[in-house]
This record gives structure tokens, sequence and C-alpha cells, in this order.
């Protein structure tokens, strides 16, 4: 009876939610006392819904996350935990591990499986902790197969093509159910697999005349992970156009696309980018990884002054606030976490991006492209009619856009942009020169913050040393009270680099009465400089070397990718 009721629950759930008719149901009850299904699969069986529509609505019923299979790349680390026999008689699929967390991520359609889940831990161990994903019944069975029956390290589906032969024609039509038979299809899920699992924000795979290179961006430096011979071109570069919804057809000529997977248990998009080179089409796959990218700002290892500063500036209700810094010194970010800090229902965020990196909730955003014939300057005039309170511009690129972003703050709006310059003084002689006058300028710039990412030391490995003179000349009055500093090593924690991870170096400008004067009167860099140290502000270079006598990096990290040189004497 109690089984009864489950059934006509998910029945009657789907009806409330006009998934499916009355009569629908009916029919489908009707179907039931002939043959013992489970409901949800005679309706959708008979047509009438979906199998995600019943996994969703089942997932939100008990309060759990749901999975589609169909996004979802094996991980074959997770895989070895669990054995296939296990898997297929428990309706479990182990998707994602992760060694740091001691977390392995599984996908049923059994949630409150008890037994299951006991036996499972009396597996893997009582140390590593389970976190389940309700997946659809159909999928479940399927997926089962195809992760355990091929292999799926990057050196088994190597060794698989070298000794098969690989149809690269077929290639072209493994978008759908049967790309398991495909190797190529493998080696390209494995090596995305393998570039989040370490940590990389770019995967690049470069034609030469006679092999393949790919290379792997991580904390800010490529690496070389393989070497692989032309054959393997082709099938490479096929398979990633058609899943980034490329033309495969089209050699000549860059291309832009981007794709959605669920690698290690968790979303992750990538934004591809495709440009012909002599050899053949060189492919960047950037990695967008909303978990690893935005970070709240009390998590950035920020200075207590640096916060104090950043939150006076969040609190002005109107004007313009700029974070510049080279390409990849994670401007992008920062913009992200200043707005995670303010943003909630009261206030309308509207944004405009090219293209939009990272979906987030209650933001408006809208990505500015030729093909959408709406560049920075319409797309604000438009933004304007929206009723924004905040109104982020990706780049400051031009007069119209800059003037457009002054007019929003001048009119009542917090306006936050990026702007390319070396420093955050750097961004009024910028603006002079893209066509901004100096008393436009007064009075409507919230701030500025010049930041740089430089890699951290591997907590395990870092040695001190006693600093030679010319290193004791750059650290500047500090010297004296510096009896060591710290340098890389390397060992198997960092896979020999002596780095991991990467922290911000920031300096903070923030606005007054003072410097708006000295600005509208185009006071000279030396001036503002001299005034801005005067309320406080350090350049990045002092904060660079905060960084250094801390023990958070090293003086080499820090010298390439900060000038130094003005330190010395």
């Amino acid at each position: 009876m109690a089984e009864q009721r489950k059934k006509l629950r998910l029945g009657e759930l789907l009806v409330q939610q006009g998934l499916i008719t009355t009569d629908q149901l009916s029919i489908a009850l009707a179907e039931q006392r002939h043959n013992n299904v489970p409901i949800g699969r005679l309706l959708v069986r008979l047509g009438f819904v979906t199998e995600s529509a019943i996994r969703d609505i089942m997932a939100r019923t008990i309060g759990q996350e749901s999975i589609d299979l169909a996004q979802v790349v094996a991980d074959p680390e997770a895989l070895k935990l669990v054995n296939q026999d296990f898997a297929r008689r428990n309706r479990v699929l182990p998707i994602a591990y992760d060694p740091a967390e001691h977390v392995l991520t599984v996908a049923t359609t059994e949630i409150f499986n008890v037994v299951a889940m006991d036996q499972l831990r009396g597996m893997i161990g009582s140390q590593v902790e389970i976190k389940t994903l309700l997946a659809s019944e159909a999928q479940l069975g399927d997926y089962i197969d195809n992760f355990y029956g091929y292999e799926l390290s990057v050196d088994g589906i190597l060794k698989e093509i070298e000794t098969g032969e690989i149809d690269y024609e077929s290639l072209q039509a493994a978008g759908g159910g049967d790309e398991y038979t495909q190797p190529m299809v493998r080696l390209v899920n494995a090596l995305l697999v393998d570039a989040v699992k370490r940590g990389s924000s770019d995967i690049h795979f470069e034609p030469e005349y006679a092999f393949m290179r790919i290379r792997y961006r991580i904390d800010g430096v490529l690496e070389t992970v393989r070497s692989l011979h032309k054959t393997y071109m082709p099938g490479i570069t096929v398979r990633v156009k058609v899943v980034s919804g490329l033309n495969i057809a089209e050699t000549r000529s860059p291309q832009d696309g981007r794709l959605s997977l669920t690698l290690n248990g968790r979303p992750v998009d990538f934004r591809v980018s495709t440009q012909p080179t002599i050899y053949g089409e060189n492919i960047v796959l950037r990695v967008l990884d909303r978990e690893k990218s935005i970070i709240s700002l009390d998590r950035m290892q920020l200075a207590d002054d640096a916060l104090e500063k950043i939150n006076l500036m969040l609190a002005r209700p109107e004007g313009i606030l700029i974070v510049t810094g080279p390409t990849g010194s994670g401007k992008t970010t920062t913009l992200y976490s200043l707005l995670a800090q303010v943003n909630d229902e009261t206030v309308n965020i509207m944004t405009l991006e090219d293209p939009v990196e990272y979906p987030l909730t209650l933001m408006r955003q809208t990505s500015v492209s030729e093909v959408a014939r709406m560049d920075f300057a319409d797309g604000i005039r438009a933004i304007m009619r929206q009723d924004p309170d905040i109104i982020l511009v990706g780049e400051v690129r031009d007069k119209e856009t800059a003037e457009m972003a002054f007019r929003a703050a001048m009119t009542g709006h917090q306006v936050f942009t990026t702007l390319h310059t070396n420093s955050a003084l750097g961004a009024f002689p910028r603006l002079l020169d893209i066509g901004i006058q100096p008393d436009i300028m007064s009075g409507n710039i919230i701030g500025v913050i010049a930041q740089r990412l430089v890699r951290v030391l591997c907590a395990q490995c870092k040695e001190a040393y006693a600093p030679s003179r010319e290193e004791r000349q750059l650290l500047g009055p500090s010297a004296d009270q510096v009896s060591f500093l710290h340098r890389s090593v390397g060992c198997k924690l960092c896979e020999n680099k002596g780095y991991k991870g990467r922290t911000t170096v920031m300096e903070i400008l923030v606005m007054d009465g003072d410097l708006d004067e000295l600005v509208a009167r185009r006071a000279t860099a030396k001036e503002l400089r001299a005034a801005a140290m005067a309320k406080g502000y350090r350049s990045l270079a002092e904060e660079g070397m905060r960084r250094v006598v801390d023990g958070t990096t090293s003086l080499a990290e820090v010298a390439r990718e900060i000038d130094l040189t003005g330190r010395y004497g």
C-alpha cells in the first residue's frame, strides 16, 4: 500500500507541475496493472514525459541534487574504487574522486539505499566521504556499461589507438550515444579531465610539422604535458570542434565556441578558440571553473587594511571603480568577487561582457559581440533603461565606451570596469589618452585597483635562506628586520615546481577630494604618487615585497610579475 502511495505521489507531482495531464496518469496507472513497472519508467516509455523531467522533480522532492549523465566525463580514479559488479548490482556509478578532500561522488537512482551505501563505505574505507547525486533510471544502466566497458586513461587510450585502426571520417558523427566506442572521443575527454584536475586555466593543442604538442597553463605558466604524432591531429581537432559547436568544414578562418561538461563531479565550461597556422589549426580551451575561480574577498588573503579600503569603495553609492592589470592578471575574477559582495535581491546588477564567462544568479548578464551588432557603448545605453543599480562593463577600450560609463556614474550608478594599464596611477593618463577630460574624471572615480597574480610557494618544500646584499637592497627600508626569505625547491606534492596555487598582489588607490583636485588640474604622476602615499597608498612593488617577507612567495616570482627596478638605492 505504501508503495502504491509512493507511485501515485510521483504521478501527482507531475500533474501538479503541469508536465502530464490526469488522463495521461490514468493511462499509465492502467498500464501498470498489467505489468508491474515503476510509474516513472512507464510514463517515459509511453512518451508522456522525459527521463530528465522525472529525475529533476524527484531530486527537488527529496531535496537532492540531480545530474545529467550525458554531460559527465568519466573519472578513471573514481572507477578504480568501485568494481563493475557492485556498480551494476546496486545501481551506483562513481563519477568523481577528489583525493585532497577524500570525497567520492556517485550517481544513483536510489538515494536512500542505506545497505548499498554501507557496503560501498566498507569497500572504499570509512575515511572517504560519499556524495550522492540523483541520476535517471535509463541513463544509469547505459553509462555503467560505457564507463566500465572501455579504457579511460590517457596512456591506455593512446595504446588502444596505436594497436587499432581509427576511421577519422566516422568521428564527425561521434556526437551521439555511441561515442565510447571511439577512442579519440575518450582521449579528448581524458585530457580535459586531467587538465581540470591539475588546476589548468588553459589547454593548448598546438600543431607542429610532424607532431602535436599539448600544453596546460598551470598557475600562469605553460608546460608541455604530451607530444603526439601528427596522425592524432585530425581526430582531436574534429572532436573538439564537434562538442563546441564549431564548423568542422571551416579550417581557414578563426572560430570561437563554447562547451559545458561535468568533470570531477562539478560543471565546468570551456571557451574554445581555433586559429589557422601553417601546420593546421591551433586550438586553445580556456577553462572556466566557477567553483575554483570565483572566490569571496575574505578568501583572497588580502591584508586587513586592503579589505577595509575595498569595503570603503563599495560603500560609495555612485561612481566608477576600475580594476587594471595585464591580460591574465585576474581582473575579471576580482570584479566578480566585488560584485558577489553586493549581489542580493535589493539591487539590480547588470553586466556587459565579451563574452560572459561565469553565469551567476540574480545578475542580468549580456554578451557583446559583432554578431549581435552591439558594442559596449550601445549596451550601456540600453542597460540605462533597465533600472540598474550597478553596471559591470567588461572593458573600457574606446572613447565612446568610456564616455557612456562615466555618464552612467554621473547619473547615480555604481560602475565596475577594467582597463589595461600597468599601475593604479596609470589609469589617469590612459583615460586622458582615450579622450576623457580631467574634470569628468574628477569626483566620478571611486578608486583604482591594480593587480598581478603571483605563484604561492609550496608549503611542503619551501626553504629559508639568508638574502644577499642585492636582495636586501630590493627589500628597501624593511631589510634590517628581515633575517631570512624563502625560495622554491620542488617536491612530489607540487610536481617538483616549488609552487602550488596563486595569490593576488593588489595596489589600491582610494579617491578623495584632494586627489580629485590633483586629477582635475592635470597634476604630474609624481605629485599624484606623493599625495596618494601620504594617504597610505602602497605600490605593487611594496605589496609584492610584503608577500615575500611573510613567506607567501619568493623574490624571483615577484620580480617575474612586478617591476622592482625602481626600488634600488
